[in-house]
């Protein structure tokens, strides 16, 4: 939870429809929730959307226009911050510069964070005492039970203190339930898709270097081994990846050019 570099999920502002926006306990946020999910691209464009989403039901909610930033960590992979906005997201990277937060706190715990304040707040005051300063009086933090080694939490930020009452932040954490729903799945989408994308990237890596042995073939009469052998002492020699020599070399062949001719 101490990484230093965030990506950013999605940088334009785009506001939620009024006719789209539910209340917290409304019966067809589930079914919107996994909207957002079929109509996103990938995990980053999800998160935007969520934020979006999440931050015009809260702020129905209480009656002011409250921001939501969301960060989503995972296993060897830098975490991203979302927001429904550029400041959402700037209060949330501010956090994980500092290391230490309500939101951070939130996913460490796996429990609810509430700061009625920000200006008296003493357990992450200087964190507290910027966004105080930026306009933003109370914070509450709910985290998501992800699985796939992730973990993330929705970070709602208001301009008055002591916005967040007993039933409204219970509201918040029963549509964190759901919207958790929809995140895992996102997030398992996108691990498949990664790991398509992977598979994708070898096997069209594998293909050019069959290209290029056929054509060390054709120039050594030899066998394929063989000619693996020279494409792959070519590469050492070089200090480039096999795949990039090999693609150098179908090129070449490709658009007519003189090609190096590869010997043992």
């Amino acid at each position: 939870m101490d990484e230093m570099h965030v990506d950013f999920a999605v940088p334009d502002d785009v506001p939620v429809p009024p006719d789209t926006v539910p209340s917290l306990d409304d019966a067809s946020v589930p079914e919107q929730l996994q909207d957002l999910v079929i109509d996103s691209d990938d995990v980053a464009g999800f998160l935007h959307d969520l934020a979006v989403f999440s931050a015009a039901s809260v702020s129905e909610a209480v009656g002011l226009d409250v921001l939501c930033g969301i960060t989503l960590s995972r296993r060897r992979r830098t975490a991203t911050v979302a927001g429904s906005t550029h400041e959402a997201r700037l209060i949330d990277e501010v956090q994980q510069a500092y290391g230490d937060g309500p939101c951070l706190e939130a996913m460490r715990s796996h429990a609810t964070v509430h700061v009625p304040d920000t200006s008296t707040e003493e357990r992450w005051s200087e964190y507290c005492t910027v966004i105080a300063e930026r306009g933003h009086l109370s914070a509450l933090c709910v985290p998501l039970e992800l699985d796939e080694g992730a973990t993330a939490a929705l970070n709602f930020f208001a301009p008055k203190a002591h916005v967040y009452d007993e039933a409204t932040i219970r509201n918040c954490e029963l549509y964190a339930s759901q919207a958790e729903r929809s995140l895992r799945l996102a997030v398992r989408i996108g691990i498949k898709q990664q790991h398509a994308d992977d598979l994708q990237a070898a096997m069209q890596s594998r293909t050019v270097i069959d290209l290029a042995c056929g054509i060390i073939m054709g120039q050594n009469r030899c066998s394929q081994d063989e000619a693996f052998r020279i494409l792959t002492k070519a590469s050492n020699g070089r200090n480039q990846k096999l795949r990039d020599v090999a693609e150098q070399l179908v090129k070449a062949v490709a658009d007519e050019a003189p090609v190096a001719h590869f010997e043992p």
